[in-house]
């Protein structure tokens, strides 16, 4: 069977229906962190409770993502994806109905398994189908995807809600995305190279603890847990502080603040090359550098200088995370796709555990502690970037 190529029909119908699948997934996962404070007020719950709409959901697809991969790897691609995607919408309609938060924590769960669908597979879909000569440009679209769409799903749900109310964006959400599962099924073609293999348990755990039994992956796995631990922290809780007196802004323009996702996208790309010239370790410890000078700029007064911070911030974490996760291949020494798996499970980990706890500094501390636990992230990060390049030195001469 021929691979698909640049120029046909079926490559522009692939990327269409990953583009489609990759905006869904990630507009609905994070579709109600501009609205915690909305959910904070109507259902009279904390900031760290209110963010466990969210911190439940990633440590549930954290972990789901172990799984989904390998069942794909049976019951094959498309099906599991276009499964997934048609649930998520539908999830989303129901939860624009949630008649109280411990319903909507529930949903979010369910949610967070069925994400699981397309992250998982869809890099491998691409790495089966796509002749490898067009596999760069097709994975670089899908990827687009993510950042475009985690960034409309923040911006629709601030601007909606602001307009009504957090019910009807969750439920212009759902209808989004049902709109795209159906491009999706229409679009993706059938998987022509998949080759159906019996699931084996017994092997699949000892390749993961093997994974453990490596210092430089434990410590890469470390960096995503801390990049993304901060990160998400800071755009959890942003939104609190800036609606709050003397800046008072509306739920709309704090949804905007999500555009400084776009300033990730470049730096993702500018800091990786820099990394590829001037070693790893210089470039990462440069983005953790950026993020702790960037989130100490949100304790100016200035709006302006808080929304320079956060665009600082948001400069090194995207390059921090494309350094981190690019070196993941390099360390592993066999099953390289689940070493990405064990990376991602401790990046979106991060998230629910950094995303809570942030809410309890909140609370107690005020935004100074928020930027302090911030802060004890990032200085954790520097430190174990320091181990990772001595054990390198010492183990790999030649790696950077």
């Amino acid at each position: 069977m021929p691979y698909i190529k640049k120029g046909t029909k079926a490559f522009r119908n692939t990327n269409l229906a990953l583009f489609a699948g990759a905006f869904s997934t990630y507009a609905n996962l994070y579709m109600t962190q501009p609205i915690l404070p909305a959910l904070s007020k109507q259902f009279g719950v904390s900031p760290a409770v209110a963010s466990l709409s969210l911190s439940l959901t990633t440590i549930t697809l954290a972990i789901a993502m172990l799984i989904t991969g390998s069942l794909s790897e049976a019951w094959g691609r498309k099906s599991i994806m276009t499964f997934s995607m048609i649930a998520v919408g539908i999830l989303s309609l129901c939860i624009g109905f949630a008649p109280n938060f411990e319903s909507l924590l529930v949903l979010r769960v369910i949610q967070g398994v069925v994400f699981a669908g397309l992250p998982a597979i869809a890099m491998a879909y691409l790495a089966e189908e796509m002749d490898p000569k067009s596999l760069s440009t097709a994975m670089g679209l899908y990827i687009s995807g993510n950042s475009i769409g985690g960034l409309a799903g923040r911006v629709i749900m601030g601007s909606v809600t602001d307009a009504y109310n957090w019910h009807v964006s969750m439920v212009t959400i759902g209808v989004i995305s049902i709109i795209l599962a159906i491009v999706f099924t229409l679009l993706l073609p059938k998987s022509q190279h998949f080759i159906p293999k019996k699931l084996s348990i017994k092997p699949l755990f000892a390749s993961m603890v093997d994974h453990f039994k490596n210092p430089s992956l434990l410590m890469l796995f470390t960096l995503g847990f801390l990049l993304m631990g901060a990160f998400v922290t800071l755009y959890n809780y942003i939104g609190f502080h800036l609606l709050e007196p003397p800046y008072s802004l509306s739920q709309t323009l704090v949804g905007f603040i999500f555009l400084l996702y776009l300033v990730g996208t470049f730096s993702s790309t500018f800091m990786g090359k820099l990394a590829d010239t001037h070693g790893r370790y210089k470039i990462i410890l440069t983005a953790f550098c950026l993020m702790l000078v960037g989130v100490l700029c949100t304790l100016h007064a200035s709006l302006w200088v808080i929304i320079l911070g956060i665009a600082v911030f948001t400069f090194g974490f995207f390059g921090g995370h494309a350094i981190a996760s690019s070196w993941i291949g390099s360390q592993a020494k066999h099953d390289k796709a689940q070493a990405s798996s064990l990376y991602l499970f401790f990046y979106y980990f991060g998230s629910s555990l950094g995303g809570t706890v942030g809410g309890l500094f909140l609370t107690n501390f005020g935004w100074f502690g928020v930027v302090s636990i911030i802060s004890v992230f990032l200085i954790l990060g520097i430190i174990v970037t320091y181990m990772l390049h001595v054990y390198l030195i010492k183990n790999t001469p030649l790696n950077k």
